[in-house]
């Protein structure tokens, strides 16, 4: 059998609040995919906003060391171009397609395509030009990149009655209330539409005999896009949705309890197609979870915010069992702009959001704790714990040459960030800085 096709479908802001998860969103066709294939329930990416989690997926590298430490449309960049996935592939023999919406590249200048270098782009149309571009069809080894903007706010009204506001319970970190089931009824509307349009493509795979020798990679960037989990260090913001199914090692409705990162998916790439890893990776492969040789890969695994909207940054260590959360930025209020506008967020500042306490540093107890909201960090009876994550979370950053080491992290020439005490995305400044 010829080398497997790729393709690697990404979505917005969906975290795993989705069917195959156990959730009441109705996601038929990622249920199936999950089915036929490989679910992780521990996933992870390594940075909770939108470019620095493409960024580490495509290049195994951590947000800064790709030097992707904010968003691509506000004038950050990859160090290094070459670095991206498909061009590792073009080497052995893929050609390299995308379509729809990507976040690894923008800016003035050449279209984001032709930076990142690959064979040919399809188009905005995404799902659409993805159906063409496979019922075309195509007898060459390929990689296509198929982004979509779904669940990003702003969500339309939802059409469906299933989705009834009156009747939807909001994730279990946030209030109960109208005005977050309302919210949340609009997500699980969106993330329908989400679900069909994946559909589509799963549909051309098998419509063209393709589906048997092609690897699915289906995730999403970060947390949804409510307060406390986009842009957060918690397993809100950090947990990610990551189904993949293809021959040989990924069929048969596997579900895998083991922690995996998104800077993982390239070596384990490497591994399942036979080519040699790149020496800048930082991730591992987890092909032995998938095969039953092992129950984890890893003994932990980081997550990083540098800029979003506005600056705020912060590191984290995660284990199986606990989170350590640092801030770096001294602050005592809460960075608003990071945060999507929407009513719970209007809900949670009605209420005086504004009022709760920022800590600098945490440490969560993540099987007594799934939520995050007790912070152990003054617990006697743990000290040698944080102390251990401590001096873990120092020693990668030392290893992977952490601007934070250095300070403040300045804003990149040409590069534009919101003022930290504002309160609303939508306040980008007019001018460069």
């Amino acid at each position: 059998m010829p080398r497997p096709n790729v393709i690697y479908i990404n979505s917005h802001d969906t975290g795993r609040y989705l069917q195959p998860y156990g959730y009441a969103v109705r996601t038929p066709n990622l249920q199936r995919l999950a089915e036929q294939g490989v679910l992780f329930r521990q996933a992870y990416n390594a940075g909770p906003t939108c470019s620095p989690s493409r960024a580490a997926l495509v290049t195994g590298q951590c947000p800064h060391s790709c030097g992707m430490t904010g968003l691509a449309h506000r004038g950050f960049a990859l160090k290094d171009y070459s670095h991206h996935l498909q061009h590792t592939l073009q080497r052995n023999g893929y050609r390299t397609y995308f379509t729809g919406a990507q976040h690894v590249a923008g800016g003035p200048g050449k279209p984001p395509w032709e930076t990142i270098g690959y064979d040919k782009w399809l188009g905005h149309q995404g799902h659409l030009a993805a159906r063409d571009f496979l019922d075309s069809r195509p007898t060459e080894p390929f990689y296509l990149e198929v982004g979509f903007n779904n669940t990003h706010r702003e969500f339309e009204a939802p059409q469906d009655p299933r989705d009834d506001p009156r009747y939807t319970m909001p994730p279990s970190c946030l209030p109960d209330v109208p005005e977050v089931r309302r919210d949340f009824a609009r997500f699980r509307s969106d993330a329908a539409l989400l679900d069909a349009k994946m559909g589509m493509v799963f549909e051309a795979l098998d419509r063209n005999g393709l589906a048997d020798n092609t690897l699915v990679i289906c995730t999403t960037d970060h947390g949804i896009a409510f307060p406390r989990m986009k842009c957060q260090l918690t397993d809100h913001g950090m947990g990610v949705m990551l189904i993949l199914r293809g021959p040989g090692d990924f069929t048969g409705g596997k579900v895998i309890d083991g922690m995996v990162s998104h800077m993982d998916l390239f070596p384990t790439l490497c591994e399942y197609l036979g080519l040699e890893a790149p020496d800048w990776l930082e991730g591992v492969s987890f092909l032995p979870l998938v095969r039953g040789e092992a129950e984890q890969v890893r003994e932990y695994l980081t997550s990083e915010v540098t800029y979003h909207a506005a600056y705020e940054p912060m590191r984290c260590l995660r284990t199986p069992r606990y989170k350590y959360i640092r801030r770096f930025d001294e602050r005592s209020s809460m960075v608003f702009p990071n945060t999507d506008d929407g009513s719970s967020k209007a809900f949670l500042m009605h209420n005086g959001w504004a009022s709760q306490p920022r800590e600098q540093e945490m440490l969560y107890d993540l099987i007594f704790d799934p939520c995050e909201t007790n912070n152990l960090v003054d617990r006697t009876d743990l000290h040698s714990t944080l102390l251990d994550l401590r001096q873990k979370l120092e020693q990668w950053m030392r290893d992977t040459k952490d601007p934070l080491l250095d300070g403040p992290v300045p804003l990149p020439e040409g590069a534009v960030a919101n003022d930290p005490d504002g309160f609303t995305p939508r306040d980008r400044p007019d001018a460069r800085s």
